[in-house]
């Protein structure tokens, strides 16, 4: 069950993403990419494969230790859990980039390796596209139009 859980996972997250890299444009991806649903498989993966084994992660992660904690990653079940774990945040995060990038117009062959990069390794895809939303954020500034009511 661990086996097919870890495959599943990336099978529900990977669609969210192909939306979003694809077709960024598309009506329907920014309807589906603006709810937080689509987060909700991965996350329940994690959860089916998280309650079974609760009570060896909570010692796991409430006094983190490299060997105890490197010696449960490499089981199976570790190994499963910590891929839901992943696949989970990262499409979080990668929504959102999707969302900033729409509202901020970011052209979508610029969106698109910033996404691949945050499927690939999120903690460098993150401050990539925080660096392209500031510069478009302060080209945006300059131009908006700021109206009194």
């Amino acid at each position: 069950m661990t086996a097919t859980l870890f495959d599943l996972t990336f099978l529900v997250a990977a669609p969210f993403w192909a939306l979003m890299i694809l077709a960024p444009k598309w009506s329907w991806t920014k309807r589906i990419a603006e709810s937080y649903l689509i987060v909700l498989p991965p996350a329940l993966i994690y959860v089916v494969l998280l309650v079974p084994e609760l009570f060896v992660v909570l010692p796991l992660v409430t006094r983190p230790e490299i060997g105890p904690l490197a010696e449960y990653l490499a089981t199976p079940a570790g190994t499963a859990l910590v891929w839901a774990h992943m696949l989970a945040w990262d499409l979080f995060v990668g929504r959102w980039m999707y969302l900033e990038g729409r509202r901020l117009d970011v052209h979508p062959l610029v969106m698109a390796p910033v996404l691949v990069i945050t499927i690939l390794l999120a903690p460098v895809g993150l401050p990539l596209f925080l660096i392209i939303r500031k510069v478009c954020d302060r080209t945006n500034t300059g131009t908006a139009v700021v109206t009194h009511q």
